[in-house]
């Protein structure tokens, strides 16, 4: 019997999964199997009622707060699968009609036509170090919202800071002087200073598994490049090579500077052209991250002893391509700045550059394994 091909869009939530099937072919078939338990097995046997003799299934789902869980089974199974972005999937214009069986419809029938565009699902072990490295983030984010807490806090009651820096050590024995007319009030402030310590503790603690895990993981190697440029440190290279993964799936530079969000935006229609700031789509954990590296190209180009350390034991060309992208970024940040460019516009554009000498350094890598 002839092979033939159905497509199955997987509208995933919590507890449950709208299924369509669409029959390969411009006017193939659309069934509405219905909706099943979020559950692996519940999948299983979901396949099982679907597949047909000689048919093949191509499985398509939203990227969502589910995660990869069902593409690492049904991939592991022998079945196609792909992950599609919901921002890149298509929409008619004055469709204000949204139901999981139309969403589970429209994934099978634009997959069927070709006009989704899967998204990178990385490996399980990278994965575990983007969690990591993402729970680092949240503990950071924590910290600030209860600095913000502990302050404002004190603000409301008239007590002021009277020096200039906030959380050093002279602020902080000034936060544990402070007696407060109630002792209700005085439990308060305590219980938000020591909420301050703890996130301090826990993001001390992330920083320190991450260096213990990226020693034994398999992208080592890249993330060790990457630390040769001025600016990078560990949790920045690791955090870009977590959140991004293979850096070959990219072919040039401006793919790679697009996806994460670097590139100025357009509107050019006739002989109007209108450009603005840069889209800020992708991943914005590694645009971030790369922001705070430019900073660093503000001075003089220079090996400095950290530096210099860093690059020990890594191949010449990869330390090259360190030392050129030293010299072209720190000249061209001087050069803007010159022109009277904002300094956030400045180092904006350090690291749209600094990810290309990234993405050079990845394949420098990739071509020693070879």
């Amino acid at each position: 019997m002839k092979e033939f091909t159905k497509y199955v869009g997987l509208d995933v939530h919590k507890k449950t999964i709208e299924i369509v099937t669409a029959d390969e072919g411009r006017n193939g078939e659309v069934r509405y199997y219905g909706t099943i338990s979020g559950n692996l097995a519940a999948l299983d046997k979901a396949i099982k009622k679907i597949k047909s003799k000689g048919a093949k299934l191509n499985f398509v789902y939203e990227a969502g707060p589910c995660g990869y869980e069902i593409f690492r089974y049904l991939t592991k199974n022998g079945y196609d699968c792909a992950v599609v972005a919901p921002s890149l999937i298509p929409k008619r214009a004055g469709d204000r009609i949204k139901t999981d069986r139309r969403d589970a419809e429209m994934l099978a029938r634009l997959y069927r036509a070709g006009e989704l565009t899967p998204v990178y699902v990385p490996l399980e072990e990278d994965e575990a170090i983007r969690d990591l490295i993402r729970g680092r983030e949240d503990a950071i984010e924590a910290r600030r919202k209860g600095k913000q807490r502990l302050l404002a806090f004190l603000l409301r009651h008239g007590i002021r800071y009277p020096g200039d820096s906030y959380w050093s050590s002279s602020h902080l024995r000034w936060l544990s002087e402070i007696k407060m007319p109630t002792s209700a009030q005085q439990i308060t402030l305590q219980e938000y200073i020591n909420a301050v310590h703890e996130c301090d503790k826990r993001v001390t603690r992330f920083t320190k598994q991450i260096e213990e895990h990226v020693n034994t993981w398999r992208m080592k190697p890249v993330v060790e490049a990457f630390q040769s440029l001025r600016g990078v440190s560990l949790l920045v290279a690791a955090t870009s090579v977590a959140e991004i993964g293979d850096f070959s799936r990219f072919a040039n530079p401006k793919q790679l500077m697009a996806y994460l969000g670097l590139v100025p935006s357009e509107h050019t229609t006739g002989e109007k052209v209108k450009r603005g700031g840069i889209t800020k789509c992708g991943n914005g954990h590694v645009r971030r991250s790369l922001i705070e590296a430019g900073q660093a190209y503000s001075h003089p180009a220079r090996i400095t002893r950290p530096l210099l350390k860093r690059q020990e034991g890594l191949p010449q060309s990869v330390v090259d391509i360190s030392w050129k992208a030293q010299i072209r970024l720190c000249a061209r940040f001087k050069r803007l700045m010159a022109k009277g460019k904002s300094r956030n516009v400045v180092v904006t554009a350090m690291a749209r550059e600094l990810c290309a000498f990234m993405w050079a350094i990845s394949k420098e890598i990739e071509a020693q394994k070879n």
